[in-house]
C-alpha cells in the first residue's frame, strides 16, 4: 500500500484526488466562505489533508489530539481549495493558518502570501534593525552611568532642598526676633530711635529676602546644569526610541503594502488599500496569514480555476475559544472578510445565506397585546432591530403595527437566529417599568435548546466571563482578565442517542451567552445544534425562548407566557 502522506507530499502543492471525483456533480457557484455547508469535494480533500496530518512525519507539532496539552498556539485552523487546472482537470490545494512546527513553509501546503520569516528578506532584516534598538536601549536604561547620573541628581535636589529648608526656618527665627524687638522698642525708644531702628530692621528683612532669591536662582542653575547631564544621556534613549517608533511604521507600512492580492479578474490590492475602509481602517495582525487568502492567491498566481473551499480546526481547542477538532468553520470576520471580499470579485460566489433566506411572508407573531404592552414569537434568523441591510425586523414590525406607540418599544432583543419571546412596551412608563425587573432580574426567561451531544449531568450552573473576539466578531471569547460575568442555570428535559434536550435559565444576557455556555468546554461542551459559530451549521440554530414571566408594568399582576418550539 502506498503511504498517503509520501504522496501528498511528493505531488507538491496541486493535489490529485486518490478517490474517483468524475461523478461528483461540481457546485453552480463558489461556496460563500462565512456561511456554508461544505461541498462534498471540499469534505474529501479535507479528509486527505486530515490523514496526511495523522500519518506524515517529516515535521513535528503535537496538536494534543489524544490528551490535552499545555500551550496557546496548540490546535491550527486548515483550509482546502478545490481548483480545475487549465485542461479542466479537479485537484485541491491545501493551506494553514499563520505558521506550524515554527514555520510557514511544509511540504505539500501552499507557501504564505509574503514569508516573513525569510532571513533574507525586508521583515527579518527590518526586525534585525529595530531589535538592535531595542538592545541600545536596554542596555543605556541598565547602565551603571545612568544609574549614577539619577542618583547624583536625586542628591543635589536633596541637599539644595534641605539648605533652602535650613535658610527659611532662619528666615522664620529672624522675623520673629525683628518683632520682638519692634514690641519692646515702641514704648521704650524716643520716635527718632523707633524710626531709626524700623529702618535698621526692614534692610535687615529685605537682605534675607534679597538672599533668599540668590539662593533659589543658585540652585535653580545648579540643579540645571545637573540635569542637563542626566537630559544629555535621557535624550540618547528618547532619540532611540523615536527612531524605533519610525522604523516600525515603516516595516508595518512596506508589509501592509508587499500583502497585495488578486482578485479572479486579476486585478491587485494591498492590505493598506484593502483596510482603509473599514472601521478598523489598518490592517490587524496576522491579516493575509489566513489559510484562506494564502489559497486563493496561489490558485490565481497559477491559473487555478476556484471551484469550492472549506476550513476546518484540527487539534486541541485553545483555552479561550470553542473550536471542535475536525470541525469545518467559517473564515474570521476582521481579518478575512474584508480581503476575501476583494479576492472573490471575478467569481460566481453564493450569496450570503442568512440574506438569501430571507424570511419572505414570515412575520413575528403576536400572542399577547393591551394597551401599554404585548409580547411577540420572534422567527428564527429575524432581526430583534434593524441592521445594516434592509432586512426584517421586530423592531420595524411593531412600529408599523403600533404607530400611535411612543418610546423605544423594544425592551430586550434575541439574537438574529434564536427564536422566542419578546415584551414590547408601547410607552415610556411600561418601558421603564419592564427595563427596570429586567435590570434587577425579576423576568425569568427560559429557553429550549437542542444541544449536539450528550450531557452526563443532570442540572447544573454555568459561570464564565466572556467578552467579544476583538479579531473574529461577533464570535466571544473566555476572558478572566477583561471578560464579563455570564451565569446561566441548566436542566437536562431529555436525551436521544447523540443529542440533548435542555432547558436554560439565564440570569445575565451577555451576547451569545447561551451559545458560548453550551459549546465551551468549561461549560457543557455540547454546541446547540445548527450554531454555525460555536458547532456545526444546520436548518436553523436549535435554541428558543419559550417561556416569559414578568410582572404587568399596569396591573402588577404576574403573566406567563409560552410559546413552543418548531423543532
Amino acid at each position: 500500500m502506498v503511504n498517503q502522506a509520501s504522496l501528498f507530499e511528493q505531488e507538491g502543492y496541486l493535489h490529485r484526488f486518490k478517490a474517483d471525483v468524475n461523478e461528483i456533480a461540481l457546485p453552480d457557484r463558489f461556496n460563500y466562505p462565512f456561511h456554508y455547508v461544505p461541498h462534498s469535494l471540499a469534505v474529501m480533500a479535507a479528509d486527505e489533508v486530515q490523514q496526511h496530518l495523522l500519518l506524515q512525519s517529516s515535521w513535528v507539532h503535537d496538536f494534543g489530539i489524544h490528551q490535552r496539552v499545555n500551550g496557546s498556539n496548540i490546535g491550527k485552523m486548515f483550509g482546502v481549495l478545490v481548483v480545475r487546472d487549465r485542461h479542466g482537470d479537479l485537484g485541491y490545494l491545501a493551506a494553514f493558518s499563520g505558521k506550524l512546527a515554527g514555520t510557514n513553509h511544509l511540504p505539500g501546503f501552499v507557501p504564505p502570501v509574503v514569508d516573513l520569516l525569510d532571513e533574507t528578506g525586508f521583515y527579518r532584516r527590518g526586525e534585525a534593525l529595530i531589535s538592535e534598538i531595542n538592545h541600545q536601549i536596554k542596555c543605556l536604561e541598565s547602565s551603571f552611568d545612568l544609574a549614577r547620573l539619577k542618583e547624583q541628581h536625586q542628591q543635589l535636589v536633596l541637599q539644595l532642598d534641605a539648605q533652602l529648608a535650613d535658610y527659611r526656618q532662619a528666615m522664620k527665627q529672624a522675623k520673629k526676633l525683628r518683632d520682638a524687638q519692634r514690641e519692646v522698642a515702641q514704648g521704650n525708644c524716643s520716635s527718632e530711635s523707633l524710626d531709626d531702628l524700623k529702618a535698621r530692621l526692614k534692610n535687615e528683612s529685605l537682605k534675607w529676602q534679597y538672599d533668599l532669591k540668590v539662593m533659589l536662582r543658585r540652585r535653580d542653575e545648579q540643579v540645571d546644569q545637573n540635569r542637563q547631564l542626566l537630559d544629555a544621556y535621557l535624550n540618547k534613549i528618547q532619540d532611540l526610541k523615536d527612531e524605533r517608533k519610525t522604523r516600525s511604521a515603516a516595516l508595518q507600512q512596506q508589509m501592509f503594502d508587499c500583502y497585495a492580492f488578486l482578485d479572479a479578474r486579476g486585478q491587485r490590492r494591498n492590505l493598506r488599500d484593502i483596510f482603509s475602509a473599514t472601521e478598523l481602517q489598518v490592517p490587524p495582525a496576522g491579516a493575509g496569514d489566513c489559510a484562506a487568502p494564502k489559497l486563493l492567491q496561489y490558485a490565481y498566481l497559477h491559473g487555478l480555476q476556484p471551484v469550492t473551499m472549506a476550513e476546518f480546526w484540527w487539534g486541541q481547542s485553545p483555552a479561550s475559544e470553542v473550536r471542535r477538532h475536525g470541525h469545518f468553520y467559517p473564515s474570521c470576520n476582521s481579518k478575512c472578510k474584508p480581503i476575501l471580499g476583494h479576492m472573490l470579485q471575478g467569481l460566481s460566489v453564493d450569496p450570503n445565506p442568512v440574506l438569501a433566506t430571507a424570511l419572505v411572508g414570515v412575520e413575528p407573531q403576536i400572542i399577547y397585546d393591551d394597551d401599554v404592552m404585548a409580547v411577540v414569537n420572534k422567527p428564527a434568523e429575524y432581526l430583534s432591530v434593524p441592521g445594516k441591510t434592509e432586512a426584517p425586523s421586530v423592531f420595524t414590525f411593531v412600529r408599523n403595527r403600533y404607530p400611535q406607540a411612543d418610546g423605544p418599544l423594544m425592551v430586550h432583543r434575541l439574537d438574529m437566529s434564536t427564536s422566542g419571546l419578546i415584551v414590547i412596551a408601547k410607552n415610556m412608563q411600561a418601558y421603564h417599568h419592564l427595563q427596570n425587573q429586567f435590570q434587577n432580574h425579576l423576568i425569568r426567561k427560559r429557553y429550549v435548546a437542542l444541544l449536539d451531544g450528550v450531557v452526563p449531568e443532570e442540572r447544573g450552573v454555568v459561570q464564565l466571563p466572556l467578552r467579544v473576539d476583538l479579531d473574529d466578531r461577533p464570535r466571544q471569547l473566555v476572558c478572566f482578565e477583561h471578560g464579563k460575568p455570564s451565569v446561566t442555570h441548566w436542566r437536562v428535559i431529555g436525551r436521544g442517542e447523540k443529542t440533548t434536550r435542555v432547558h436554560f435559565f439565564p440570569l445575565t444576557g451577555r451576547t451569545h451567552q447561551l451559545r458560548m455556555h453550551a459549546a465551551h468546554s468549561l461549560g457543557l461542551n455540547c454546541p446547540i445544534v445548527g450554531d454555525d459559530l460555536y458547532g456545526q451549521p444546520a436548518n436553523r440554530l436549535h435554541l428558543h425562548a419559550e417561556t416569559l414571566e414578568l410582572v404587568h408594568p399596569v396591573s402588577g399582576s404576574a403573566m406567563k407566557f409560552f410559546a413552543p418550539p418548531d423543532f
